[in-house]
């Protein structure tokens, strides 16, 4: 197994755990999160799909998450790998209190590395009319 790809497992089992300094260390300092030139989503202000920057920017998505979801079931069906990159093939099924929506959703995530071994960029690849949905958009 490829460093990247244990280092993507690893990320999910620290999400799975709710260890989010876990999550971080496996960062880049300058990583680009839900960077996009045009995304339905983040155009229509989806929180939880917001564009960020740095750890810092890692760290607000996970509090928006923590705020704003509550997951009823999250599982990684697969991992795919090319290169600098690992794809996860992810089944969620989500409640969004603040809004009384419910939505169950397979997607892609994205993770980019570094030749430091570090996440340099990520992104959701969903549905996002159904994330727009879920946030009464």
């Amino acid at each position: 197994m490829s460093k990247n790809l244990s280092t993507v497992q690893q990320i999910y089992t620290c999400f799975g755990q709710g260890d989010i300094p876990g999550i971080l260390d496996k960062m880049d300092d300058d990583v680009q999160w839900e960077k996009w030139l045009d995304n339905h989503g983040q155009n229509a202000g989806v929180p939880w799909l917001k564009e960020g920057h740095g750890k810092e920017g890692v760290l607000a998505f996970f509090q928006t998450i923590g705020s704003m979801l509550q997951f009823k079931d999250f599982q990684v069906l697969s991992l795919m790998e090319g290169n600098s990159q690992v794809a996860a093939e992810i089944l969620l099924e989500v409640d969004v209190p603040s809004t009384g929506r419910h939505f169950k959703e397979e997607e892609i995530h994205l993770w980019t590395f570094n030749e430091a071994g570090k996440v340099s960029r990520f992104r959701h690849y969903a549905d996002t009319a159904k994330h727009m949905q879920a946030a009464g958009l």
